[in-house]
């Protein structure tokens, strides 16, 4: 079940479980849309991967119990700024091979 992890990992910014600006790599490490594409380059500086949207839980109980109330988003912090110029140097090669093939 994925974490929901409260706020960017470099900026801070907060995002709610219901954010469209959250995105995830596929070890979850998150950080909001405008790090992505104007700081990390759609790539992750934890594990070289790509990122896409972070799904939204439902906040309603619509089937069986499946919702926000009953899974809740986690409030463990996972904030650790990047260091712009080591994720340059290490994104430069990496970044322009499309994430799927990586």
């Amino acid at each position: 079940m994925l974490e929901l992890r409260p706020s960017c990992e470099h900026c801070n910014k907060t995002l709610p479980p219901n954010s469209t600006e959250a995105m995830i790599c596929t070890f979850e490490c998150t950080f909001c849309k405008g790090c992505v594409e104007n700081v990390l380059e759609n790539v992750c500086p934890n594990c070289g991967g790509g990122f896409v949207p972070r799904p939204i839980r439902p906040e309603n109980n619509w089937k069986n119990g499946v919702y926000l109330g009953k899974y809740p988003a986690t409030d463990k912090m996972t904030y650790k700024s990047v260091d712009i110029e080591e994720h340059r140097n290490f994104a430069k090669d990496i970044k322009i091979i499309p994430p799927e093939e990586r």
